[in-house]
């Protein structure tokens, strides 16, 4: 996955190398990884041992989420939100300062589930990755399009993340107490990603790629 993300980053950004945030890093693999292949990372992560691994293993010093606003005006060659998009609380106010750092023809790459998606349907109110009370938004992708559009980003790309479906459907199945969640989630996840190979928008999880209008 994380050689799949890199590849993401420079057939978009058209960049070997370049000026990279993740937001919600988690421990750091990421980043971690885009350093090793030459970008000078920043990241930016809420929860504290989080941070503590990232920098005892990979020496990333990693910042809290208030640093966000601190960073220079177009600072960023690619800005990347892994999963992290549905969990913010000033979604608004997040995506003008994303556009503020973010160089003119920089690119922002947002994966977020996806409630359009073949398993949501399955699942309905039992879907896992509505996670509530942890995610707060949830976004289609014609209203993944329509929000980028409202802060001046263009919709260039999007790819499915079919694999998802499977740990998804497998939270699903836990969820309803049923008797094998294991094996019932993987032939579940088996059939949504059949599905998501002739229909993308039917992808478990999806990732957008934006530029600045």
């Amino acid at each position: 996955m994380l050689a799949r993300k890199a590849r993401l980053v420079k057939h978009n950004s058209r960049l070997n190398q370049g000026s990279l945030l993740d937001i919600g890093t988690g421990t750091g693999y990421f980043p971690h990884f885009m350093q090793e292949r030459g970008w000078h990372v920043s990241a930016i992560e809420k929860s504290p041992q989080a941070r503590q691994f990232a920098k005892e293993h990979f020496e990333l010093d990693v910042a809290a989420p208030e640093a966000l606003n601190e960073f220079a005006d177009k600072s960023f060659d690619v800005i990347t939100l892994w999963h992290v998009m549905e969990h913010l609380e000033h979604l608004n106010e997040t995506w003008e300062t994303l556009k503020r750092i973010l160089k003119d023809q920089g690119i922002l790459i947002i994966a977020v589930p996806n409630p359009t998606s073949f398993d949501a349907e399955k699942y309905k109110e039992m879907w896992g990755a509505y996670d509530v009370p942890r995610h707060l938004w949830h976004f289609s992708p014609s209203v993944m399009q329509q929000f980028g559009a409202k802060h001046d980003f263009i919709l260039c790309e999007r790819h499915p993340m079919p694999f998802d479906a499977f740990y998804v459907s497998m939270l699903s199945e836990k969820y309803r107490k049923s008797a094998f969640p294991f094996l019932k989630g993987l032939i579940a996840g088996t059939e949504a990603w059949i599905v998501s190979l002739a229909k993308k928008d039917r992808s478990s999880s999806m990732i957008y790629v934006f530029r600045k209008k």
